[in-house]
């Protein structure tokens, strides 16, 4: 089985692993367990990775070799077997993956509503500019006049728009086909992601949330006893997908690999920001730089999230007034010379 499992389903097994491994229960004899009670389609993989536990390989080897799991959750948990903290790491990991799984959520959300609205939005105006207007423009014609100004041009658009209509339909059919490769096929979707992070895989909000996952990172891998040098390098595996992202771990080691002081270069590599570098000096300093990261990571967790609450109710109500504003701009553009022709008539 190759098949990547979800953040939701990573969260759960490194869960339920910890549990057991603070039990007392050896990492072969807790995928036994865990394999009891795993559905079907999960049941090859736990198996496999019991069987090469039992063999004598590490719990972290056995992550690896299944194929299903990111590279950054075996090199954790290899982390975690080195300094004898497997149970940390496997805490942590699981932590991390509920706070993603939480995100992704969020962020589908957040896109998924306004692009609804958008549609929407769109469709009502199309059809007033297409269908509605020129009814109007006939009913002026039956009473000697005609649309001027601005429903004039807006009646010339609603025009071109019906003229251009099998365009516009094309280009709507090839919408749904993207989008329906997107969600059925793995690959495309991939290579789709990939080009999208290559662009704008770390500006804006996208790069607060690669951020969080920085810090994140760092979090679990000086937890699991990691230098912080190493805990770049471990969390450079977890962006490897967003180049942008990516550059800043490496920038990052290397001005530290330079004997730069760690919070400069967490600073000048853009990895975090200034103040959350100067709380990270302050916590090495006093030897809590694990809660230190720890506060950091949550810290930054919460402003991701309210970065994103924050867009999504600033994109709502200005569709909801551009909506407003357009039909309404339609309709008095219309009605306003219809009640002075009817006025004139009486």
């Amino acid at each position: 089985m190759k098949k990547a499992i979800s953040h939701e389903e990573i969260s759960s097994l490194c869960m339920e692993l910890s549990l057991l491994l603070h039990a007392g229960v050896g990492a072969g004899d807790a995928l036994v367990l865990l394999l009891e009670d795993s559905d079907a389609v999960y049941q090859e993989l736990l198996s496999g990775m019991a069987k090469q536990v039992d063999e004598g390989e590490t719990l972290s080897t056995a992550l690896k070799n299944s194929g299903c799991f990111p590279v950054y959750v075996s090199g954790l948990a290899g982390v975690g077997e080195q300094f004898g903290r497997l149970e940390e790491a496997l805490l942590a990991l699981s932590r991390y993956y509920e706070y993603r799984t939480r995100l992704d959520r969020r962020v589908r959300s957040a896109l998924l509503y306004p692009a609804v609205m958008l549609f929407l939005m769109l469709l009502v105006i199309a059809v007033l500019l297409v269908k509605v207007l020129p009814i109007f423009d006939d009913v002026y014609r039956a009473l000697g006049g005609r649309l001027t100004g601005v429903a004039g041009g807006l009646l010339a658009l609603g025009r071109i728009l019906d003229k251009a209509m099998p365009v516009l339909w094309l280009l709507l059919a090839a919408l749904a086909v993207f989008l329906s490769l997107f969600g059925a096929v793995p690959g495309f979707r991939a290579k789709a992601l990939a080009w999208w992070r290559g662009i704008w895989g770390d500006k804006g909000i996208s790069r607060q949330m690669n951020t969080a996952r920085l810090a994140q990172a760092l979090s679990m891998g000086m937890a699991s006893g990691l230098p912080l040098e190493e805990a770049v390098d471990l969390a450079a595996g977890l962006v490897e997908d967003m180049p942008g992202a990516s550059e800043r771990c490496k920038a990052c080691r290397t001005r530290l690999d330079q004997g730069e002081a760690q919070g400069a270069a967490l600073k000048n590599s853009g990895l975090l920001p200034a103040a959350s570098c100067h709380l990270l000096e302050l916590g090495l300093k006093s030897g809590a730089g694990e809660r230190s990261m720890e506060k950091i990571a949550g810290d930054m967790a919460e402003e991701c999230e309210a970065s994103i609450e924050g867009a999504v109710s600033r994109v709502e109500p200005a569709l909801v007034l551009v909506c407003s504003v357009l039909v309404g701009l339609i309709l008095l553009s219309v009605m306003l010379p219809l009640m002075h022709i009817i006025a004139a008539i009486g």
